[in-house]
């Protein structure tokens, strides 16, 4: 198991092209060929994010994240976006990692306000284990069920 991991978190116009390409990349292998979902992934909120990105000891891109601030996608919620790991790096403890990651450096940008997510319904549990509780019902985004949830601090 790999352990030697470092976490970069920048905004989008800090990114380069280069991690700006690796993340696009992690983000189509998992969530469009992977989980079979033809979305539009370029959403338009990039701009506004921060992008944690959780990298090898070869410098692969491994995990990633979005990370907003207040009313970036929900009025008086942080949230978190496009939570992913690579599938070759998984069943190593990147997925908890990541999300402590996450929810630590969302923290240290933005404060401490409630952070809101939309999550993959499979994932809830995941989620849960973190401190997150289900507030409402399940919907369909992209054709995999989701549910909102919220992590009160």
């Amino acid at each position: 198991m790999n352990t030697n991991r470092s976490i970069t978190c920048k905004a989008f116009d800090s990114l380069t092209a280069q991690e700006l390409y690796e993340i696009l990349h992690l983000r189509h292998l998992v969530f469009v060929i992977e989980q079979h979902c033809i979305y539009q992934d370029t959403d338009g909120h990039d701009q506004q994010a921060y992008h944690l990105m959780i990298r090898d000891d070869q410098n692969k891109l491994i995990a990633y994240s979005r990370l907003f601030d207040e009313g970036m996608p929900y009025a008086g919620n942080l949230s978190i976006g496009r939570v992913v790991s690579h599938p070759e790096h998984r069943g190593q403890g990147l997925g908890p990692y990541l999300m402590n990651a996450a929810i630590s450096h969302i923290t240290n940008l933005f404060g401490n306000l409630p952070i809101k997510i939309g999550a993959q319904a499979y994932l809830t549990a995941f989620y849960q284990s973190f401190g997150f509780k289900d507030i409402g019902q399940y919907y369909l985004e992209d054709g995999i069920p989701h549910l909102k949830m919220i992590l009160e601090k």
